[in-house]
């Protein structure tokens, strides 16, 4: 674990609108990825879509990192110093990794047959636990309730839900909540542009072999590589950098209160790129988990605010 500053964090100050538009931009570029991804369902299977992901997001990432070594080196800055591997930051990588690839593969595998603004819904109630059981305060059994009702709003939709794409989606939730748990503790040692280069080319590793063989021809067609490179980018890559510079000018809470509206994003993305219509119960759903993600946020940084003497918490784990 080195002590130096962390360089994931901007050199130039910015405007505080500026960083919320980053923010909101980072929730639509996720979103929109997904959406994208979803479309090429047709084309090939969601885990084959899962690999293109990783394997473009590893490529423009590793490439940044490059360019970035190359800008430091013209600048006479040297280069970063490296975290030391031992059994503890080997362990706390692994973790991340793990969460992380396990996370959005099953959410891939879920939206095939759930609508992706439900399924990111559904989805949202793994950081919704870690917000609520790390307060443990008497208003989060009210975000508790109100997270509770909108997901029990979605068994009176007019189609019900698949099982297995329910499943599915519930085991991204969880891994959710262990990417966020888990990758507070890999940031210890690790800086965010690291851990999000390893895990992606981790998963590309991963996933190769099956992802190859299930997708067969059509997998290396110009179109489909051009939208996979589409998928990487929004729904990695560029998340990740404006998640860096939004987190640099605003205060984790805020940060939060606005990533509570990624259902919202997801269901517009699924209605506008796939034509994925949700009725009023769904909608009222969606709201409910929103808000209460939006709830759980706040009482959770001011709690943690006042039990810091107001200094600030630390920045969410990417």
């Amino acid at each position: 674990m080195t002590d130096q500053p962390d360089p994931d964090q901007p050199n130039a100050p910015i405007s505080h609108e500026l960083a919320i538009g980053c923010a909101l931009a980072s929730v639509i570029c996720v979103e929109t990825g997904a959406a994208v991804g979803k479309g090429l369902f047709d084309i090939v299977p969601a885990l084959s879509v899962a690999w293109l992901r990783f394997v473009f997001a590893t490529i423009v990432l590793v490439g940044l990192q490059v360019l970035g070594a190359a800008v430091r080196g013209a600048r006479h800055q040297g280069p970063r110093s490296r975290t030391r591997l031992t059994r503890r930051t080997m362990l706390a990588l692994a973790g991340y990794v793990i969460a992380l690839v396990t996370m959005n593969t099953t959410f891939y595998l879920a939206i095939r047959t759930i609508p992706l603004g439900i399924a990111v819904t559904i989805e949202y109630l793994g950081p919704l636990a870690v917000a609520i059981i790390g307060s443990r305060g008497r208003l989060d059994l009210l975000w508790a309730a109100l997270a509770g009702l909108g997901v029990a709003l979605l068994g009176f939709r007019p189609v019900s839900l698949d099982p297995v794409g329910l499943a599915l989606v519930l085991a991204a939730a969880c891994c959710w909540a262990g990417y966020i748990v888990l990758g507070a503790r890999a940031r210890q040692y690790w800086r965010g542009s690291d851990l999000v280069t390893i895990a992606c080319a981790s998963g590309a590793l991963m996933l190769a072999v099956p992802a190859i063989h299930v997708a067969g021809d059509p997998l290396w067609t110009p179109g489909v590589l051009a939208m996979g490179l589409v998928v990487g980018v929004f729904s990695s890559v560029l998340p990740y950098r404006l998640d860096i510079i939004a987190l640099g000018r605003i205060s984790p809470n805020i940060f939060g209160i606005l990533q509570a509206l990624a259902p919202a994003a997801a269901a517009l993305a699924g209605w506008i790129l796939l034509g994925e219509l949700l009725g009023a119960t769904d909608w009222v759903a969606l709201v409910a988990v929103a808000v209460a993600s939006a709830g759980a946020t706040i009482t959770s940084s001011a709690r943690q605010h006042h039990r810091l003497g107001g200094s600030t918490p630390g920045h969410r784990p990417h």
